[in-house]
């Protein structure tokens, strides 16, 4: 097969699949079995063959060659076209940095495309080689909804592992660092959640639309997946209102140190005012300044400034400024 053509296999409905070459491709029928076709949709050799080989109209080719789609599920002659996305578990990627996947599907023929590898979509053909795979189209957009929540779990229990740290460090660590971290963890949630929300409503517009291939018990599958990615939002959702007040607090702290340091300065400020003003009065170079004839004139002042020094003290203890 080309390299714009991942994967092509002949379901045998009894959990299994095998792959089949172009000349196979180019005889299929549908009472041979379940066709599944896995495109590279940044190649342009997918685009031309959807356009002259697929039988899709112009909505299904765009829709599986669109460069950037949010979640979706609507029904198309007969079928469905969906678009989904997978957390980003490839080599040095962040998660948030989700990977879509476009599905074209009716009874007898499935037709998928990605850009950047999906791991969901390989547990499907490891699934098939153990003969535990879908057996019919229904069942594989069940497993692959189910997959793609699956593997959701990991940076979702990380991010809420990563705010209890935080949480427990928030008066020990190094503020900077804090702040830094909590921003990213906050940043990560919403990223997350912008797309997990209108993929939990694809999820709940396939478990309620009424596709005669798509059978009760898919949709039941269907309908635990989308719980359970309710249950991610609303994890998620909390994660980002924990991380927000912690950033909160954390502000509060840097805020009530801050007013407590100018607090002391104030205090002796306000203490050495007039201790200030009485030297700048003495220290003018003009004639007639007292006590410039007396020997004993430095020690009577500095006694005068330690006791305005003590009593303006006293005072600020007695108004509890102290």
């Amino acid at each position: 097969m080309d390299d714009f053509l991942i994967y092509a296999k002949l379901l045998d409905g009894r959990g299994g699949a095998r792959d089949i070459n172009a000349a196979e491709l180019a005889e299929w029928q549908p009472e041979h079995g379940v066709l599944w076709l896995h495109f590279d949709y940044s190649k342009p050799a997918t685009l031309a063959w959807l356009e002259d080989h697929s039988g899709l109209d112009d909505i299904a080719v765009a829709a599986l060659v669109a460069e950037d789609t949010r979640p979706r599920a609507t029904s198309h002659g007969g079928g469905l076209l969906m678009a989904l996305r997978g957390v980003n578990t490839n080599p040095e990627a962040d998660p948030e940095d989700m990977v879509s996947i476009r599905l074209c599907v009716s009874e007898h023929r499935i037709i998928t495309s990605r850009k950047r590898k999906l791991l969901s979509v390989d547990d499907i053909v490891q699934s098939f080689s153990e003969g535990e795979g879908p057996q019919s189209s229904a069942e594989f957009v069940a497993m692959l909804c189910d997959r793609l929540v699956r593997r959701m779990a990991v940076p979702i229990d990380n991010a809420e592992d990563k705010v209890d740290e935080l949480e427990e460090h928030l008066l020990s660590g190094a503020r900077a660092k804090l702040r830094s971290e909590l921003g990213q963890v906050r940043r990560q949630s919403i990223a997350l959640r912008r797309y997990l929300a209108p993929q939990r409503e694809a999820l709940s517009w396939v478990q309620s639309e009424r596709l005669s291939w798509f059978g009760d018990a898919q949709r039941l599958q269907v309908r635990e997946v989308g719980d359970r990615l309710a249950q991610y939002i609303e994890t998620l959702d909390s994660i980002r209102e924990r991380a927000a007040v912690s950033h909160e607090e954390l502000v509060n702290q840097i805020s009530e140190e801050s007013n407590s340091r100018m607090y002391v300065l104030s205090i002796v400020s306000a203490v050495f005012l007039p201790l200030g003003f009485a030297t700048g009065l003495l220290g003018v170079n003009v004639g007639g300044i007292p006590g410039a004839d007396n020997s004993n004139a430095f020690a009577i002042f500095i006694g005068i400034l330690l006791a305005i020094s003590g009593g303006l003290l006293i005072y600020f203890r007695y108004k509890k400024w102290l």
